[in-house]
This record gives C-alpha cells, sequence and structure tokens, in this order.
C-alpha cells in the first residue's frame, strides 16, 4: 500500500511481482528462518524476475519475459526476503537521472521538482518516500551512490564480483575496465550490512561458482566503526 502511494506521487514503480503471497506462506512453513525473513524487498527494474519484464528502460527488451529469477534474488528468496516491486530507471541505465521513454519520469519524494539520481533512481525514491525498507541497485560509476546521496540514504557499490550478477540485463557488454556491482540500499548502513551478510552464503556461491566463496565477516565491519 505504501508503495502505490509514494508511486502515485514520484512514478518509482515500473511492476509489482505476483507471487509475494504464495512466497510469504511457503515461508512461514519452513522450518529454517533466513536472515531476511518476511522482508520486503524492492528490486531494480533490469534485474531478472521470474514472469516479468527486465526493460533497462529500452522498448527493445519489453517483449522479453524472463523465465527464471536471477541469482540475486533467488537468494534473496532463499534468506527469506520477499521481492515485491520492481523499480524505475533511466534509459539504458547509463544516467544520473531516472527518466526513460516506457515509464518516464521519476521524481524526488523529497522535492518533487528535482531527480532522485541514478540510475537506480526508482530505488532511491521509493525506499526515501517510505515505499520499501530494503532495495538492490547497481552501480558502475555511481548508480547506487548517487541515488542514496540525492535521497538522504545509505547505499553500498560492493567489491567487483562479489556478488553475483547472473541472470542480470546490461546493455554494456565486454567493459571490464570498471566492474558494474548489484548492491543493497536503505535507510541505513545496519540494513545494508544484514543484507550483505545474508546475501554472501552457501547458496550464492553454490548457483553462481564464479564468485569467490568468501563469507561476509563481521569483525571487519565492526573495525570500521568508530567508537
Amino acid at each position: 500500500g505504501e508503495a502505490l502511494e509514494v508511486n502515485q506521487e514520484v512514478n518509482c514503480v515500473t511492476d509489482f511481482i505476483h507471487g509475494c503471497e504464495d512466497q510469504l506462506q511457503k515461508l512461514k512453513k519452513q522450518k529454517e528462518k533466513g536472515l531476511l525473513y518476511g522482508i520486503p524487498i524492492s528490486i531494480k527494474d533490469h534485474i531478472n524476475c521470474k514472469g516479468h519484464v527486465s526493460s533497462g528502460g529500452m522498448v527493445k527488451y519489453l517483449g522479453q519475459v524472463k523465465e527464471e529469477d536471477s541469482v540475486i534474488v533467488q537468494v534473496l528468496k532463499h534468506q527469506g526476503g520477499i521481492p515485491f516491486v520492481k523499480t524505475n530507471i533511466p534509459q539504458s541505465m547509463i544516467n544520473y537521472d531516472c527518466s526513460n521513454p516506457i515509464f518516464g519520469q521519476t521524481l524526488n519524494p523529497l522535492n518533487p521538482q528535482k531527480s532522485p539520481g541514478g540510475s537506480s533512481g526508482g530505488e532511491g525514491a521509493l525506499i526515501a518516500g517510505g515505499g520499501s525498507i530494503l532495495g538492490i541497485g547497481s552501480d558502475v560509476a555511481g548508480s547506487i551512490r548517487l541515488p542514496s546521496s540525492f535521497c538522504g540514504l545509505c547505499g553500498l557499490k560492493p567489491t567487483g564480483n562479489r556478488i553475483s550478477k547472473q541472470g542480470v540485463v546490461s546493455p554494456l557488454i565486454g567493459m571490464q575496465s570498471v566492474t558494474g556491482m548489484l548492491g543493497p540500499m536503505a535507510r541505513d548502513v545496519d540494513s545494508l550490512a544484514l543484507c550483505m551478510k545474508a546475501l554472501l552464503c552457501q547458496e550464492m556461491f553454490q548457483l553462481d561458482p564464479t564468485v569467490p566463496p568468501i563469507p561476509f565477516n563481521e569483525q571487519v565491519r565492526l573495525r570500521g566503526t568508530p567508537m
């Protein structure tokens, strides 16, 4: 409901992910409760979700309904998270704004005269507007960091190849010089840390053997905290 209200004001959601209710029922029956148990999670448009389009803001991708979840979405579900919406991006995603010919312009909920930043602008707008508490964005040259900054949020671009990018639509094929990365966006650093801890699990390392199987290191994180 919150997400709908925010979307009406700032146009940040591109699709609602069906099957959320079913997934919640399935989770309740599981003995093991994952680290993200019951948390609704918003997903940037170009990250594949089964039965949905990953448009990248481009008309040419509109006919391609994805047949399976990306690895990151599979892992989020494995950890009890509930992906519930897909969020807007700029056309081709290489942009600091958040507008495309399919879904139009996303506005900044803190000031509708301003941009939420890009390219994870739909995520920034939705979380800042109170429609989501945790989202997955992506960042090559600032696409998590810019909307986080513009919308007053916390965001993390993890080290290259730390998280699987299998099942993610990208208009940039073969660019090796700067690594694009998926990463969490939220209102506080603890939420980012919890999300990273949940993602860096056996499930991900098994689903994508190209990801180095290094679990989350709580000590390193805590060492970086000022006393």
